[in-house]
């Protein structure tokens, strides 16, 4: 389900300066709608008409350049305009106040993207956060529980959100309903975890679902099997935007519906969507009348983002006597991690900054783990009453991601988004957590399934917690080939699932099929890396596929 990156695109992405431009060269009328093909390569842009050739001199004569890029920003904006309100009027008149709700956001969102004018981050003002402002997970955890926790729990919500599909991992449908653990999908393991909750300290935690249009029909259906387990659970949608063509800026969709060839027309804008999807679903109105204070957000596909009682009382019961806005989980960093956002100070508030906002300059230094420590897990806890305060002021700020695509007819296109932890800049008295990596635990391949399928992991109530049989509390490195790629292949290559808890590192090339009862054990013990090297005869291919594993001590494979 994506972190905050430079509101300046990187080279080859449309900026506005580009688009100022590409609208000199071509009034209004010239600029269509995108066509259903590819443009030709490099096409040359339409002439001028006698009006526009007019209109522009004009404003050529009486600017300068400054004036000019506002004077053609405006006319993007327009032109904009004129073609929102067609699609607009496609509408049917149940979805008319929805989509129009949409597309307003979008146009807010255009327009700041057609203001911006160069990256989002002074590489000179970025200092270390304050000791203060990013707490060790011992200390908050150090106070205690009260006896009252249920009432501080009956304060809380939980949000997952589950806008994603499962296409990377050659699923279809939501992510969410893929099989993580027993048969287990991660929404059955995220409503066994509040169940749980409920029925331990008889309260009543809802859980919230933000889907996106690509999921959200797949996920009320499997809801029903819910009905009776203590956990209300509810739902809303984030936006649907328009993709916009790469060079003429405008929307590539005919009209409202997202199915046949619009199927590619139309976007989630990012998790950054939940602020104003939220509000405008009157779910968080609800919420806050029902005596709920806190939401706790975190991506669904991160098994160990589970509802931590000692941050939440940190939250309900500060020891200053303030309570807190927006807190972010963060973790340490490893290097796997190098290019995850961090927490800074920046002009006297927390902010949150990602690799794409790091002048190129000093990427080698944002990657220094010795310097930048720690990275967002999106795991936050933000007030409710706070974010009700800031959407209707307009003052939440999150930088906007410019994430370019290419469609299936080759067409390239742009979508505009944003990221929730970028907003912690706009909220009071904002806290990172320093938590253990155990609460980030995300699957994102099969690589990650492997690990949390194995014998690495208990599961009790939802939750995956390490084995006490491993020695080490750290996770080992897998990485299996293209050839694990999809669920199905890598299901259909185990038998069963290997030992894995005296594992260090395991890497596999090929198309290898593991047997039953493998076990693969390695040393952290050993002076210096060792490796075993193993071609692996697979005769129903043909071929000879590679397996390396690192720091072994003798195993069994029965391959």
């Amino acid at each position: 389900m994506k972190a905050s990156r430079p509101e300046a695109p990187p080279s080859g992405h449309p900026t506005p300066q580009r688009a100022c431009v590409r609208a000199a060269r071509a009034p209004p009328a010239a600029r269509a709608r995108a066509p259903a093909q590819a443009p030709p390569p490099s096409p040359e842009a339409p002439p001028l008409s006698a009006p526009a050739r007019r209109d522009f001199s004009k404003a050529m004569s009486q600017a300068g350049p400054s004036q000019f890029q506002e004077v053609i920003r405006q006319e993007l904006e327009d032109s904009m305009k004129i073609e929102l309100d067609k699609i607009l009027a496609t509408a049917p008149s149940n979805e008319l106040e929805h989509t129009k709700k949409d597309l307003e956001g979008f146009k807010k969102l255009f327009h700041r993207f057609l203001q911006e004018k160069g990256p989002s981050v002074d590489w000179g003002k970025i200092q270390r956060p304050p000791e203060d402002s990013i707490q060790p997970y011992e200390k908050i955890k150090a106070r205690g529980l009260p006896d009252n926790i249920a009432s501080v729990l009956n304060k809380l919500v939980v949000v997952k959100l589950n806008g994603g599909l499962g296409t990377s991992m050659g699923c279809k449908g939501p992510k969410s309903l893929i099989g993580v653990r027993n048969e287990n999908t991660f929404l059955d393991l995220t409503v066994q975890q509040i169940e749980h909750l409920n029925k331990t300290y008889n309260t009543d935690v809802p859980l919230v679902l933000m889907n996106s249009f690509n999921t959200d029909e797949d996920t009320k259906k499997i809801l029903q099997k819910y009905s009776h387990t203590r956990v209300k659970i509810y739902t809303f949608n984030q936006s649907r935007y328009p993709r916009i063509n790469k060079e003429t800026l405008l929307p590539i969709a005919k009209d409202v519906s997202y199915s046949g060839e619009n199927t590619e027309c139309w976007y989630p804008p990012g998790h950054g969507d939940i602020y104003g999807s939220f509000y405008n679903s009157g779910l968080l109105d609800n919420l806050i009348a029902e005596g709920k204070e806190y939401i706790f957000v975190s991506n669904i596909d991160n098994l160990g983002a589970t509802v931590d009682l000692y941050i939440l009382n940190h939250l309900m019961n500060p020891p200053n006597g303030k309570r807190c806005e927006f807190v972010m989980e963060v973790t340490n960093k490893t290097r796997a991690d190098v290019k995850g956002g961090t927490l800074t100070q920046y002009e006297n508030k927390l902010r949150l900054v990602e690799i794409a906002q790091v002048p190129k300059a000093h990427v080698d230094e944002f990657k220094s783990v010795s310097k930048f420590k720690i990275f967002n897990t999106n795991n936050l806890w933000i007030a409710l009453s706070a974010i009700k305060r800031l959407q209707e002021k307009n003052a939440i700020d999150m930088e906007i991601i410019v994430n370019p695509k290419t469609l299936d007819g080759g067409l390239n296109v742009i979508q505009l988004e944003t990221a929730v932890g970028a907003a912690i800049k706009s909220f009071e008295n904002s806290l990172g957590i320093n938590v253990p990596r155990s609460r980030f635990l995300p699957v994102k391949t099969t690589s990650d399934l492997l690990l949390v399928m194995s014998n690495l992991y208990s599961l009790n109530a939802g939750s995956l917690t390490m084995s006490e049989k491993r020695e080490f509390p750290t996770v080992p490195l897998v990485k299996l080939g293209s050839s694990f790629t999809k669920v199905q292949d890598y299901l259909r290559r185990f038998e069963s699932i290997p030992d894995m808890l005296e594992l260090d590192h395991l890497t596999v090339s090929g198309d290898v099929t593991f047997g039953k009862n493998v076990s693969l054990k390695a040393s952290t013990t050993l002076p210096s890396r060792l490796a075993l090297q193993l071609w692996v005869h697979a005769p129903q291919f043909g071929i000879l596929a590679f397996l390396e594993l690192t720091n072994l001590v003798p195993f069994s494979m029965l391959l």
